[in-house]
Protein backbone atom coordinates (compact mmCIF):
# COMPACT_ATOMS: atom_id res chain seq x y z
CA UNK A 1 0.00 0.00 0.00
CA UNK A 2 2.70 2.18 -0.01
CA UNK A 3 3.45 3.05 -3.48
CA UNK A 4 0.25 5.43 -4.06
CA UNK A 5 -1.54 4.62 -7.61
CA UNK A 6 -3.21 7.37 -9.04
CA UNK A 7 -6.18 5.21 -10.92
CA UNK A 8 -8.45 5.36 -8.04
CA UNK A 9 -9.84 1.79 -8.95
CA UNK A 10 -6.59 0.20 -9.09
CA UNK A 11 -6.31 2.01 -5.60
CA UNK A 12 -9.72 0.26 -4.10
CA UNK A 13 -8.64 -3.09 -5.84
CA UNK A 14 -5.54 -2.78 -3.89
CA UNK A 15 -7.20 -1.95 -0.59
CA UNK A 16 -10.02 -4.83 -1.00
CA UNK A 17 -6.96 -7.15 -1.17
CA UNK A 18 -5.32 -5.74 1.47
CA UNK A 19 -8.40 -5.72 3.41
CA UNK A 20 -8.70 -10.17 2.47
CA UNK A 21 -5.44 -10.83 3.59
CA UNK A 22 -5.87 -9.16 6.69
CA UNK A 23 -8.95 -10.86 7.31
CA UNK A 24 -7.60 -14.27 6.46
CA UNK A 25 -4.94 -13.76 9.41
CA UNK A 26 -7.53 -12.68 12.12
CA UNK A 27 -7.56 -14.60 14.60
CA UNK A 28 -10.11 -17.61 14.95
CA UNK A 29 -11.78 -16.18 17.97
CA UNK A 30 -15.53 -14.86 18.25
CA UNK A 31 -14.76 -11.38 17.91
CA UNK A 32 -11.87 -11.86 14.83
CA UNK A 33 -14.62 -13.85 13.02
CA UNK A 34 -16.89 -11.15 13.60
CA UNK A 35 -15.02 -7.95 13.27
CA UNK A 36 -13.25 -9.97 10.13
CA UNK A 37 -16.49 -10.75 8.16
CA UNK A 38 -17.57 -7.46 8.61
CA UNK A 39 -14.26 -6.08 7.27
CA UNK A 40 -14.50 -8.64 4.48
CA UNK A 41 -18.55 -6.94 3.29
CA UNK A 42 -17.41 -3.50 3.82
CA UNK A 43 -13.34 -3.50 2.58
CA UNK A 44 -14.23 -4.98 -0.44
CA UNK A 45 -17.52 -3.13 -1.50
CA UNK A 46 -16.14 0.04 -2.79
CA UNK A 47 -14.32 -1.28 -5.37
CA UNK A 48 -17.41 -3.24 -6.48
CA UNK A 49 -19.40 -0.77 -6.29
CA UNK A 50 -16.73 1.69 -8.22
CA UNK A 51 -17.19 0.02 -10.59
CA UNK A 52 -21.04 0.38 -11.07
CA UNK A 53 -20.56 4.25 -10.22
CA UNK A 54 -18.21 4.19 -13.29
CA UNK A 55 -21.46 2.88 -15.73
CA UNK A 56 -24.09 5.42 -13.87
CA UNK A 57 -27.21 5.66 -15.66
CA UNK A 58 -27.42 9.11 -15.21
CA UNK A 59 -25.57 12.16 -13.18
CA UNK A 60 -28.04 11.09 -10.18
CA UNK A 61 -27.24 7.69 -10.35
CA UNK A 62 -23.46 8.00 -10.20
CA UNK A 63 -23.82 10.39 -7.18
CA UNK A 64 -26.06 7.72 -5.40
CA UNK A 65 -23.36 4.93 -6.19
CA UNK A 66 -20.15 7.05 -5.16
CA UNK A 67 -21.90 7.49 -1.74
CA UNK A 68 -22.41 4.08 -1.09
CA UNK A 69 -18.62 3.83 -1.74
CA UNK A 70 -18.49 6.39 0.90
CA UNK A 71 -20.60 4.97 2.99
CA UNK A 72 -18.48 1.62 2.94
CA UNK A 73 -15.55 3.45 3.33
CA UNK A 74 -16.35 4.95 6.50
CA UNK A 75 -17.76 1.37 8.10
CA UNK A 76 -14.30 0.24 7.41
CA UNK A 77 -12.54 2.64 8.50
CA UNK A 78 -14.08 2.43 12.31
CA UNK A 79 -13.74 -1.63 12.01
CA UNK A 80 -10.15 -1.36 11.54
CA UNK A 81 -10.43 0.83 14.21
CA UNK A 82 -11.76 -1.25 16.21
CA UNK A 83 -9.42 -4.14 15.66
CA UNK A 84 -6.10 -1.68 16.12
CA UNK A 85 -7.65 -0.24 19.50
CA UNK A 86 -8.50 -4.24 20.35
CA UNK A 87 -5.34 -5.41 19.97
CA UNK A 88 -6.76 -8.34 17.89
CA UNK A 89 -4.64 -7.81 14.90
CA UNK A 90 -0.91 -7.18 16.25
CA UNK A 91 1.21 -6.16 12.86
CA UNK A 92 0.56 -2.26 14.12
CA UNK A 93 2.10 -1.34 10.88
CA UNK A 94 0.01 -3.04 8.47
CA UNK A 95 -3.13 -1.94 10.44
CA UNK A 96 -2.02 1.69 10.65
CA UNK A 97 -1.34 1.57 7.47
CA UNK A 98 -4.87 0.17 6.19
CA UNK A 99 -6.35 2.73 8.45
CA UNK A 100 -4.26 5.77 6.81
CA UNK A 101 -5.46 4.42 3.18
CA UNK A 102 -8.78 4.06 4.36
CA UNK A 103 -8.86 7.80 5.25
CA UNK A 104 -7.42 9.06 2.17
CA UNK A 105 -9.90 7.25 0.51
CA UNK A 106 -12.20 8.62 2.09
CA UNK A 107 -11.35 11.87 1.75
CA UNK A 108 -11.45 11.28 -2.06
CA UNK A 109 -14.51 10.50 -2.52
CA UNK A 110 -16.09 13.36 -0.27
CA UNK A 111 -14.34 15.38 -2.91
CA UNK A 112 -15.12 13.96 -5.90
CA UNK A 113 -18.89 14.01 -4.56
CA UNK A 114 -19.03 17.09 -3.84
CA UNK A 115 -17.98 18.04 -7.16
CA UNK A 116 -20.29 15.72 -8.50
CA UNK A 117 -22.93 17.70 -7.16
CA UNK A 118 -21.66 21.22 -8.41
CA UNK A 119 -21.27 20.36 -11.82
Amino acid sequence: MKNRKYDLEDRLIDFAVASIKLVESLPNTRSGIHLGGQLLRSGTSPSLNYGEAKSGESKNDFIHKMKICLKELRETYNCLRILHRAGIYRKETVILELIEECNELISIFVKSINTANNN
